[in-house]
C-alpha cells in the first residue's frame, strides 16, 4: 500500500509539453461541447458551481498575467501546483487573464484567485478552488480488512509542530490507552514524549479509528481515510479543497467530535456498541469518495471550472483564435 508516485506524475507531467497546441485547442473545444451533451451535466455543473462561484462582472487587477507567462520557468509556486493547472490551462489562449495562489491558502484573496484551499464560512466566491497538489492529496486505498478485525484504538500519526489544534488534540488525549498518537515533526518545541516516526498508510488500516486534523488548512489523510475500512474522526471542518469537505455530513460520513475534542471517548464507545452505524459510515465514505475517482469526468469539471472563471472576468476564449 503506496502513495502516489512522484516519479510518474512527474514524466507524465513533462509529457504535457510534447502536445502541439493547436490540437489541445480542439482538446478544449471538443471537451466544452461534451459537457453540454452529457446527460451527467447536471451533476458536473453542480460541481463546476460549488468549486467557481464568481458571478457576472467578478473584475481581475491590471497587474493580473496571462495564461502565457504561465510557464515552467516562469511559475511563481512550486512545480507541482504549476504542473496541476497547466494540464488544463495549456488548453486556453495564452492571452487569457487569471490569478493563481499556491500553497495552504486559509483566507479568501481580495481578488477572483485559483486556490487549493479556501475557508468554507463567509463569502469566498474570489477562492476559486481547483484539484491542486493532487499527487499528495488525492491517495486512495484498497482495504482488506474488516471493520470488526481492525485495533479498536484510535490513531494519529502527523506534524503538530506550529499547529495549534494539533497541539490542543495531543494536550488533551496523549497517553490515554485507547489513543496511538505520534508528532512526526522532526523539529519542534512540543513535548518529547509526543515525538516519533510516521507510519505507512498499510500500518494505518489496522486500527478503526483515525484523526483527521486539520493542520494549516484540511486534513491530508482525510481522502484515502474515507476510502478505507478505516472511519475518519474528526471535528466539523472549516477549510476545503476540490474534496468538497463542505458537503460532508457529520455522522454519516465521519464521525463528528467537538472543536475541543471533550467527546471524543463518548463518541467512540458509542460506535463500539453500534457497529453496523459505524459501518454504515464506512459505507456512505467510501460513496462519497467514489465520485472522484472518474478521471474523464474530473478532468471535463477542470476545464469547466476555468471555463467560468474567464467568463465570469469578462474574458472571450474563442475571440482570438
Amino acid at each position: 500500500m503506496a502513495k502516489n508516485s512522484k516519479l510518474l506524475y512527474y514524466l507524465r507531467a513533462y509529457s504535457f509539453f510534447l502536445c502541439p497546441k493547436f490540437i489541445l485547442r480542439h482538446i478544449m473545444r471538443r471537451r466544452l461541447k461534451e459537457v453540454a451533451a452529457s446527460p451527467e451535466r447536471e451533476y458536473i455543473m453542480g460541481r463546476v458551481n460549488y468549486y467557481n462561484k464568481l458571478g457576472d462582472g467578478a473584475i481581475l487587477p491590471d497587474n493580473a498575467p496571462t495564461l502565457g507567462d504561465h510557464t515552467l520557468k516562469n511559475k511563481k509556486c512550486g512545480s507541482v501546483y504549476f504542473f496541476d493547472t497547466y494540464e488544463f490551462t495549456r488548453c486556453f489562449p495564452d492571452y487569457l487573464r487569471w490569478m493563481l495562489k499556491g500553497g495552504d491558502v486559509t483566507t479568501i484573496p481580495d481578488d477572483p484567485t485559483v486556490v487549493k484551499s479556501r475557508p468554507i464560512a463567509g463569502d469566498n466566491a474570489n477562492s476559486v478552488v481547483m484539484k491542486l497538489d493532487k499527487v499528495r492529496h488525492f491517495c486512495y486505498v484498497k482495504d482488506t480488512i474488516p471493520f470488526e478485525k481492525k485495533q479498536n484504538r484510535i490513531l494519529f500519526r502527523g506534524d503538530a509542530n506550529g499547529k495549534p489544534g494539533r497541539i490542543r488534540f495531543f494536550e488533551k488525549w496523549f497517553g490515554h490507552p485507547l489513543c496511538d498518537l505520534i508528532d512526526t515533526a522532526g523539529h519542534s518545541v512540543n513535548p518529547a514524549q509526543w515525538k516519533g516516526k510516521g507510519m505507512t498508510i498499510e500500518e494505518h488500516l489496522k486500527y478503526r479509528y483515525i484523526m483527521a486534523l486539520e493542520g494549516v488548512d484540511v486534513a491530508s489523510n482525510l481522502k484515502w481515510v474515507m476510502s478505507s475500512n478505516c472511519i475518519a474522526v474528526m471535528p466539523r471542518p472549516t477549510y476545503e479543497t476540490w474534496f468538497m469537505e463542505g458537503t460532508l455530513i457529520p455522522n454519516y460520513h465521519y464521525i463528528e467530535i467537538k472543536p475541543d475534542y471533550s467527546d471524543l471517548m463518548e463518541r467512540i464507545e458509542y460506535y463500539n456498541s453500534h457497529i453496523d452505524e459505524a459501518k454504515a459510515i464506512i459505507k456512505h465514505a467510501n460513496e462519497y469518495v467514489r465520485q472522484f475517482r472518474n478521471k474523464h469526468r474530473e478532468d471535463l469539471i477542470s476545464f469547466m471550472v476555468l471555463a467560468k472563471y474567464f467568463e465570469k472576468t469578462g474574458q472571450n476564449i474563442h475571440s482570438q483564435e
